[in-house]
């Protein structure tokens, strides 16, 4: 029974909002944690046509004491469109979530590096092989990595997914397949593509149009996970935050290209946000730079 709710609603999320197998899994954990808990408070024999504000309301207040509020929030979105999912298919009346309340999230900043330590992180690789920490071809790629996520801005989805054919060489411009597999135009910039020219020509096994880019040591695609803790590796040898995400990665990439002068627009377009209040969040970094320009150009500063 399980079943009949969850894969109809698996199939619509992979095949026709084309989310990535990350989203899709986001996802289910969501429903698995919701069924879990209709179990034990006896609602799910009921059915969930019978769930009404108030049950979603003693959701959300036990969920609390189990999850941080923006990982309840996620949680919340995800049943949302689950609900509406079966609404649209006629075996839900209503959406039983629509007006419950949700706690406040609590406004975080996105954390990002300076472009100091960026500087020190991406020297990592190179470090590490003189002091024969890792082989040559492992450097090449480690640097590549992290030159793409920072001088593409490439999520980690992104850049694993990167294949030799999505790049125009000349141009250095990638094609990449982003959330809801929307695709998008990224500028490399010169120091990554020289960094990809170089382990390209000296160590990639394989560099047809379908090959991807940041390889394993079997010559596969890398995986996400894989990529997280090479770059641990990295932050650890800098003396950065472990906690430091590829994603961080990306907010560095924003913040340094706001504080540089770039339009917000123009951000925007590159990271691939659909809603330029997406990309605002990047801005706060940028006060403290027009501040410095103020105090240093304006005669009443």
């Amino acid at each position: 029974m399980v079943a009949e709710w969850w894969t109809p609603f698996e199939d619509f999320l992979a095949k026709e909002r084309r989310y990535s197998a990350y989203t899709v899994r986001n996802y289910r954990q969501a429903f698995e944690d919701f069924y879990r808990w209709l179990v034990g408070a006896d609602l799910w024999e009921r059915g969930l046509g019978q769930l009404g504000s108030r049950e979603m309301r003693d959701f959300v207040i036990e969920a609390q004491r189990r999850f941080d509020r923006r990982t309840l929030h996620n949680h919340a979105s995800g049943l949302r469109t689950f609900f509406k999912f079966w609404m649209r298919r006629e075996k839900l009346r209503k959406n039983p979530l629509l007006g419950v309340p949700l706690p406040k999230l609590e406004k975080r900043l996105p954390q990002f590096l300076t472009e100091e330590q960026m500087k020190l992180l991406l020297t990592g690789p190179q470090r590490l092989r003189e002091n024969e920490g890792i082989d040559e071809p492992t450097a090449g790629r480690d640097r590549l990595a992290m030159e793409l996520l920072y001088g593409g801005g490439l999520r980690v989805s992104e850049l694993v997914g990167l294949s030799y054919g999505d790049i125009d060489f000349e141009s250095g411009v990638a094609r990449v397949l982003g959330k809801g597999r929307k695709e998008r135009l990224c500028p490399l910039g010169r120091v990554a593509m020289a960094v990809m020219v170089k382990f390209r020509n000296e160590f990639a096994r394989e560099s047809g149009p379908t090959s991807p880019v940041v390889v394993n040591a079997k010559g596969q695609r890398m995986d996400p996970r894989a990529v997280q803790l090479m770059l641990k590796r990295y932050l650890a040898l800098a003396g950065l935050p472990l906690d430091l995400t590829p994603h961080k990665l990306r907010h560095s990439y924003a913040t340094h290209l706001l504080n540089a002068g770039a339009d917000l627009r123009l951000v925007q377009e590159l990271l691939g946000h659909s809603q330029l209040a997406t990309t605002q969040v990047y801005t706060h970094v940028s006060v403290a730079r027009l501040k410095e320009i103020y105090a240093k150009a304006h005669p009443r500063a």
